[in-house]
């Protein structure tokens, strides 16, 4: 039973989300893998279930889900052994979104991204002399008049190639001019696509995983000032509850993903006959599998924990951030557990393994690395001093 099958909708969500992922077995994805494609098929696919509406509210033309839900549904894609990256951030976007944008953004852009007709799956934010300190990013929009000014550059921004929107952090008033330091710092919902060419430059990041990794480039790129989500100044407090919505979600993937390694290393470990019997019979192959089940039920409950205090209007920021670390935690044991138990054959293109164990091991280091989740934990519950 999975942790959420006492909502009878979620158990609906999976069954719908399952008859999706089947139309996409490990060939459709090796394929993209090694033609480092955008796996636009199944995105569109999941678009067309309306599952990439599930946080846009119903009288915007989505389905109105709330974040529990969204993670049931990322959980399952990679429960099935597809993956979410290419078009998850359309869902932890939302929050900021719907919780900060004008009426008029949102009746501008809500529907469309619904209907599938816009995408929102750029979250511009790290920077390549920042990385995980935010406040420092560089990437500045002056205001000039009825428009704003971009320039700047951002890294690791995933499918800004593939999107038509982007949600922007940028910098409005200089650090050194701010009465605290998270001020200064604001969002902005831009139309990516069209400024491609007129100061906006995109550069695809070959990496070890097939992620639609980017660099964009803001060379003095007017922008509307009605761009602007919220008050000027406090996008960090904006994105803030997006990133917790992030990790949430991010953690779901991961426990999709470490039940898909368990299920897969049990089933050949069943199958698989050497000196006579199952591998599986053997105490050194089943111990690992059955810790790595253990580890997993243990993080898949502080997962739907979180995302259930995200949905009362709390702030999770502990739970969150926990979440994503056992449940990356979880997923990479899991993944370590399946690869040993196929041995040779884990290696081989063909088992899906290898794939997936690259793909698990970056959320050892995003959306944000586990050491800086430590600190968090240290200075904010136990009351430690600050390290960094």
């Amino acid at each position: 039973m999975n942790f959420t099958d006492i909502n009878p909708d979620h158990a609906e969500i999976r069954d719908g989300v399952a008859k999706v992922c089947q139309q996409f077995p490990g060939e459709y994805w090796r394929k993209c893998d090694s033609g480092n494609l955008y796996p636009e098929e199944f995105v569109s696919a999941l678009m067309k279930e309306g599952y990439l509406a599930a946080m846009i509210p119903e009288n915007y033309g989505g389905s109105g889900f709330n974040l529990t839900a969204a993670a049931v549904i990322l959980e399952e894609i990679h429960l099935h052994g597809c993956n979410a990256a290419a078009c998850h951030a359309q869902m932890y976007t939302m929050g900021t979104v719907l919780r900060h944008g004008s009426d008029e953004q949102k009746q501008k852009y809500l529907p469309k991204i619904a209907d599938g007709s816009l995408r929102l799956q750029a979250f511009g934010v790290t920077e390549p002399s920042s990385g995980t300190d935010t406040l420092a990013l560089k990437t500045t929009a002056m205001r000039d008049g009825d428009h704003y000014t971009i320039k700047g550059q951002k890294i690791w921004t995933s499918r800004a190639a593939q999107s038509d929107l982007m949600l922007l952090l940028a910098r409005t008033t200089p650090r050194d001019k701010v009465a605290k330091k998270t001020d200064g710092l604001s969002v902005f919902l831009i139309d990516l696509k069209s400024l491609v060419g007129k100061g906006v430059e995109i550069r695809p990041i070959r990496a070890m995983i097939n992620h639609n990794s980017t660099e964009v480039f803001f060379d003095n790129v007017r922008i509307p000032a009605n761009s602007l989500i919220g008050e000027e100044g406090k996008g960090f407090k904006y994105i803030l509850s997006g990133m917790n919505a992030e990790r949430i979600l991010i953690a779901a993937e991961c426990i999709g993903d470490a039940k898909w390694f368990i299920e897969k290393a049990s089933a050949y470990a069943n199958d698989r006959i050497i000196f006579g019997n199952p591998i599986g019979k053997n105490q050194g192959v089943q111990f690992p599998l059955a810790k790595a089940y253990a580890h997993m039920i243990a993080a898949e409950a502080i997962v739907y924990r979180a995302a259930s205090l995200y949905d009362v209007g709390q702030d999770p920021g502990v739970e969150a951030n926990s979440a994503k670390m056992l449940a990356a935690d979880a997923s990479w044991e899991a993944a370590e557990a399946c690869l040993q138990t196929h041995g040779g054959f884990g290696f081989a293109e063909e088992y899906d393994v290898e794939r997936k164990f690259r793909e698990t091991r970056l959320y050892q280091v995003a959306p944000i690395s586990t050491n800086l989740i430590l600190c968090f934990i240290a200075e904010r519950v136990l009351g430690l001093p600050k390290s960094y």
